[in-house]
């Protein structure tokens, strides 16, 4: 962050005490690489400097960001800010900005743009796509690295820098001859975890299978295996539904009056964990508040809600800074294969797609499946499965886990607004008991 523009920042501060002011400053880079039927498409290399402004006035706010941020182009935001607010709306609800002026250690971390260099990424989707060319299939994805340091500062004495470099690694086979795909992918900022290797072989074993016989199911509920994408989708759209302060607020959670109470069976346990060496590791939430690992659910028991500053005034709550980014669930004692074994008749659900909730509050919820859904008969994966529509309540899936692999994964998820910004989940493999089917797409 410029020294000039810092400088201006906390003038402001000084100079305006009846206001209030949050500033985020981001200074971020990224090394996008596209590829397309197993050649790079494109590759993208960008830096920009994001200003994110809110300033308050009693009850009454405004924000603004500007894009490469100089002192006169804030200066004149400023100026208008001041003209306007005056005439704005209260939120009767609003009391203070961020207090938690404790610090990380801030340490600096290795830039994977640099140790993930373009050739490097090259030569590991080349290896990726020559396994697999035998098979038929094309690879398809995205290798991205990016590169952030990002600035906290407010009215309340916040001088807080968080450092992150997460890498996003998502990649598609896609079959010439039936356009069955599969998917795998990896979220992390360990760069050294990075195994193309393990992940060709994951690649050549879904392949393998996803040759097979293509057939519908009918509507029904089955007993199924859910990828770790799967299970952590599912958890993420929980937590931010049912467990964040401000469904507790819109008295749209079922979890109100449930802290301390036995919600899950007691394998279960979910916590948010931004120490996780294994994920993308963040320093602070988006306000500023030191992020430390909450858990969750623990042994089934609910422990937390995600209480940010706003709703922790509000509701007079603790504010713990949890926000569901860096979400982990315990392993369990069974090896995948055994689990699949254990399966008489269902399926093997590797990725969901266009989720949309039917009831948030009691966490009913439909989507698709896509990228590769598998027949298991007699313990055995043996043929695809045409892309099926579900209709579950999240809550009765996590009731319904019966065992849960002994070894997780990352996997990243993303935001594609503004700069693409990633973070990334861990989890194993899980195998529900009943899970609802209610149609075919009758498509791969």
């Amino acid at each position: 962050m410029q020294e000039s523009l810092k400088v201006k920042l906390l003038e402001m501060i000084d100079k305006y005490p009846e206001l209030k002011f949050q500033f985020i400053f981001q200074d971020w880079e990224t090394d996008f690489l596209r590829f397309y039927r197993s050649q790079t498409n494109y590759n993208i290399s960008k830096k920009a400097k994001f200003l994110n402004t809110s300033v308050y006035k009693g009850k009454k706010s405004l924000s603004f960001a500007i894009a490469n941020p100089s002192v006169e182009a804030f200066m004149e935001k400023i100026e208008g800010v001041l003209d306007t607010i005056d005439s704005l709306p209260e939120d009767p609800d609003f009391v203070d900005l961020e207090t938690d002026t404790r610090k990380s250690d801030e340490k600096t971390k290795e830039n994977n743009i640099e140790k993930m260099s373009l050739e490097k990424k090259i030569a590991y989707l080349s290896k990726l796509s020559e396994a697999l060319e035998p098979y038929h299939f094309r690879v398809y994805g995205t290798f991205i690295c990016n590169y952030e340091n990002r600035y906290l500062i407010n009215s309340n004495g916040l001088d807080k820098k968080m450092n992150t470099s997460p890498i996003y690694f998502e990649v598609k086979a896609v079959s010439d001859q039936n356009e069955v795909t599969v998917l795998e992918a990896f979220g992390s900022e360990n760069a050294s975890s990075f195994d193309i290797d393990a992940i060709i072989e994951k690649m050549k074993q879904k392949v393998q299978i996803a040759m097979s016989e293509v057939v519908d199911v009918d509507p029904d509920e089955y007993e199924v295996i859910l990828a770790p994408r799967c299970i952590g989708e599912y958890l993420a759209y929980y937590s931010w539904s049912s467990c964040s302060a401000g469904s507790l607020d819109r008295k749209n959670t079922l979890l109100e009056g449930k802290i301390g109470e036995q919600i899950f069976p007691e394998h279960f346990t979910l916590i948010d964990d931004p120490t996780d060496p294994m994920i993308v590791n963040f320093d602070y939430n988006s306000e500023g508040h030191l992020y430390a690992k909450t858990p969750v659910f623990e042994k089934g028991v609910f422990k937390n809600f995600l209480v940010g500053s706003y709703y922790a005034h509000k509701l007079n709550l603790q504010e713990n800074g949890a926000e569901a980014s860096c979400l982990v669930m315990n392993t369990g004692d069974k090896s995948l294969d055994d689990m699949i074994k254990s399966v008489k008749k269902g399926l093997y659900i590797s990725s969901l797609h266009y989720m949309n909730f039917i009831n948030p509050k009691e966490s009913s919820i439909t989507g698709l499946t896509r990228d590769g859904t598998f027949l298991i008969e007699d313990g055995k994966l043996t043929k695809v499965v045409n892309n099926l529509r579900f209709t579950v309540k999240i809550s009765d899936v996590i009731n319904h886990i019966t065992e849960i692999e002994n070894q997780s994964y990352t996997f990243p998820m993303s935001d594609n607004y503004g700069q693409f910004s990633v973070n990334a989940f861990r989890m194993p493999h899980v195998k529900v008991k009943s899970f609802k089917i209610s149609s075919s797409t009758k498509t791969v």
